[in-house]
């Protein structure tokens, strides 16, 4: 089959985008075709696919027409027009896509699930509708489950678009909590596809082209890096991590944050550097220089997230919600012990498994700082639990794993 993934973009380090490439890595398998449709591509994926800015969460009408429906909270009555209007003019590129790819089945990548492009979400329905494509939404967190979207005067039209309900689409959650909620909410039923790894290829190392990594962020030799490989969004906690720091009060310990910030402004970044600061921790931002793809940039070096893990002593993962947690796979996938909040999704679908992290509830504590100690002071003595982490992760978040969910429906 000619599969055509939709989303609002498809390149960079976001969950959505990985994980979109994994689904697409594990039905080529099934010998599909695959083609693509955002408002942003990857460079590889522009050459299969149709990029249109219009689509992007930060295209300037789609922004508006989010701050009006959840900021400035007007009515139904005078936004829906303007968001039906521009969904009529956005059914012509993916009309455009589907024609000349000949497309025969659709995977619709999150643009169902977070409206912050509500036209979109409204356009790629309508199409679906009407040219009745059997189709895949995989919606990796819902507009109910943040608080920014709830208390708005579209409730309805929420219901409505995000998601659909069609007979040609199937609906996949990447939680149970998140099923749940879809089914006691909008009565819709849905697969559970949780972020995997292709844990049967060994992860990556220290090579030619990132062997300067620490020396590029400016950290001596026996310097503990403790990565903390997000986004700088305030859901991800990172004030946690700057609490750990904190405590282990060790001149050694410096928290490097890996991907960009900006994505909902640069007010937590900045606080974050302020708290650093009075806490007397070194706070390393290196988004300027990680990136999804190695490259030179201006005479600079970009290295990948990859190439950041080899080099990692601990991995932070402090994060409040999650719809599931791409960086904590990764860090098993790199056999790295961790620190992990016991955000919701991890107490319902990863912890109960048996992992061995180091845990906290919400607050940062003596216990844990004391294991985070052992760990950095002699790294032999986490090999246990990252190679449990490791075997148990194969088990259950692996390629095999995935490929056994997509089979019925794309084989």
């Amino acid at each position: 089959m000619n599969i055509g993934v939709i989303s609002t973009r498809l390149a960079g380090t976001d969950g959505v985008s990985l994980e979109s490439a994994k689904i697409v890595d594990v039905a080529k398998q099934f010998g599909h075709k695959f083609y693509y449709c955002a408002g942003e591509l990857d460079p590889e994926l522009k050459k299969r696919g149709l990029e249109d800015p219009r689509l992007h969460f930060e295209d300037e009408v789609a922004k508006n027409l989010h701050d009006r429906a959840f900021f400035e909270k007007e009515t139904a009555a005078t936004l829906l027009p303007d968001i039906q209007k521009r969904a009529a003019e956005l059914k012509r590129p993916l009309r455009q896509f589907i024609t000349q790819n000949n497309i025969e089945y659709i995977i619709v990548q999150q643009a169902f699930a977070v409206p912050m492009q509500l036209p979109l979400g409204q356009a790629i329905t309508e199409v679906l509708a009407e040219l009745k494509i059997p189709s895949f939404a995989h919606n990796h967190d819902f507009y109910w489950e943040r608080s920014r979207f709830q208390n708005s005067q579209i409730e309805n039209y929420l219901d409505q678009f995000f998601p659909p309900d069609l007979p040609n689409l199937t609906h996949a959650t990447i939680n149970s909590l998140a099923q749940t909620a879809l089914r006691q909410r909008r009565g819709l039923d849905s697969l559970v596809i949780p972020n995997v790894f292709d844990f049967h290829t060994p992860p990556p190392g220290i090579d030619d082209y990132n062997t300067d990594f620490r020396q590029a962020i400016g950290l001596a030799g026996d310097d503990w890096l403790i990565l903390q490989p997000t986004r700088v969004v305030p859901r991800k906690g990172i004030e946690l991590s700057i609490e750990l720091l904190h405590q282990l009060n060790d001149p050694r310990a410096k928290l490097v944050i890996t991907h960009k910030a900006g994505d909902e402004g640069l007010g937590y970044l900045h606080e974050l550097e302020a708290l650093a600061k009075a806490k007397n921790v070194v706070l390393i931002y290196s988004g300027d220089i990680v990136d999804d793809q190695r490259r030179q940039e201006g005479g600079q070096k970009i290295y990948s997230l990859w190439d950041t893990y080899p080099h990692a002593n601990l991995v932070a993962y402090p994060s409040f919600i999650e719809g599931f947690g791409n960086a904590l796979i990764e860090t098993i996938y790199f056999r790295l012990p961790a620190v992990v909040n016991r955000y919701p999704v991890y107490a319902a679908d990863i912890g109960p498994l048996g992992f061995h992290f180091a845990e906290i509830e919400w607050e940062m504590t003596p216990e844990t700082v004391e294991t985070v100690r052992g760990w950095l002071e002699n790294a032999e003595t986490a090999v246990p639990a990252t190679t449990h982490n490791y075997k148990l992760a194969t088990q259950h978040f692996s390629y095999q794993t995935l490929a056994a969910l997509l089979a019925p429906i794309l084989k």
